[in-house]
């Protein structure tokens, strides 16, 4: 199978195409390895995948209109995992047209690569960050998410709403993961575990936003490739039992659906760092803060759709994830 992946050198993205690399797939891999952080850790991860005779590396912008159809009509992939975005909640505060031009103009341009090179199925990176000002937990995808807050947020939602207008009139396949706090070897530096561990081991403080007050879904590097190899596999279909007088906002009458890739398991911010301390053999100095603009104090995810359809739930827990992020931090940075 030839699948073609945007972000391929970054955290998940390059972590995907190993996967699928090693199972024997053709990948295609989009990246335009930007500086929004440390490009040399884009490129080794790159490193990686570029050793596959199957890997065929692509330096492009999702804005480039022409460049992305020229791909798609070059390389004709049966299945898009649609990984690139710029990221970060704080970040879009910013600068938010970095969003409009990666999110939207990005996202509608592999749109229309999938609906004019007949690809069989779009997966696509939403993010926990579209339940918003929703309190009710755990969050569900068949919940009401119209309250976003941060622009990252409401770029994501816009995301699921395009891909849900592709399904519906091109009957183009079209799966939307909502991804919960991500974190293991290879991760990305702007996320709270790379800082810490950076902070901790210079001496330096570390930023706790709310006080500690916060409770996170983190889910390890290898549960969401997992999870996301399954629902490429899994092609979404019509669901036969929509209604438009009640409304599932997980499905549709077009081929179309939404989940949750989460570990289902909230942890305390608190504790994560208590772990973290351990695996460093170091105690952090904490620099507590108040909760920061667009950011939300829990997340949680209810999984049991994705358990459902594909089989699959997350279950690494924080004390191993955290050794493991640790363990080749470590290694890599030489410390």
């Amino acid at each position: 199978m030839k699948v073609l992946i945007t972000g391929s050198a970054g955290f998940i993205g390059s972590a995907l195409s190993l996967r699928l690399l090693e199972r024997g797939d053709d990948v295609i891999g989009i990246d335009n390895l930007n500086d929004y952080y440390d490009v040399s850790l884009k490129q080794a991860r790159l490193q990686r995948t570029l050793a596959y005779d199957g890997y065929t590396d692509v330096r492009i912008d999702l804005e480039d209109r022409e460049g992305i159809a020229e791909v798609f009509r070059k390389h004709q992939p049966h299945r898009v995992v649609n990984l690139a975005a710029q990221a970060g909640v704080r970040y879009s505060l910013e600068n938010p047209h970095a969003y409009v031009d990666t999110n939207l103009v990005g996202f509608t341009n592999i749109l229309e690569g999938c609906r004019h090179n007949n690809v069989e199925h779009l997966v696509y990176a939403s993010s926990s960050s579209v339940y918003g000002a929703n309190t009710s937990m755990p969050f569900s995808v068949h919940d009401n998410v119209d309250h976003p807050v941060s622009l990252y947020a409401a770029s994501k939602k816009a995301n699921e709403l395009m891909a849900h207008t592709y399904s519906h009139l091109y009957q183009l396949p079209t799966t939307g993961l909502r991804f919960f706090t991500v974190y293991g070897p290879w991760g990305r530096p702007d996320m709270a575990l790379f800082l810490f561990t950076k902070n901790i081991l210079a001496g330096k403080p570390i930023d706790v936003f709310n006080y500690g007050n916060h409770r996170r879904d983190f889910t390890y590097i290898d549960d969401i490739v997992e999870g996301v190899v399954r629902v490429i596999d899994n092609v979404a279909a019509p669901n036969p039992d929509w209604s438009g007088d009640t409304p599932d906002s997980a499905s549709s009458k077009g081929p179309y659906r939404l989940y949750n890739i989460g570990n289902n398991q909230p942890v305390e911010l608190m504790h994560y760092i208590e772990v973290l301390e351990d695996c460093l053999g170091k105690k952090a100095e904490k620099n507590m803060l108040p909760l920061q603009p667009g950011d939300v104090p829990a997340t949680y995810a209810d999984v049991s759709d994705l358990v459902n359809d594909v089989g699959y739930k997350p279950d690494m827990s924080v004390e191993q994830g955290v050794a493991n992020f640790v363990e080749w931090y470590r290694d890599f940075y030489r410390i």
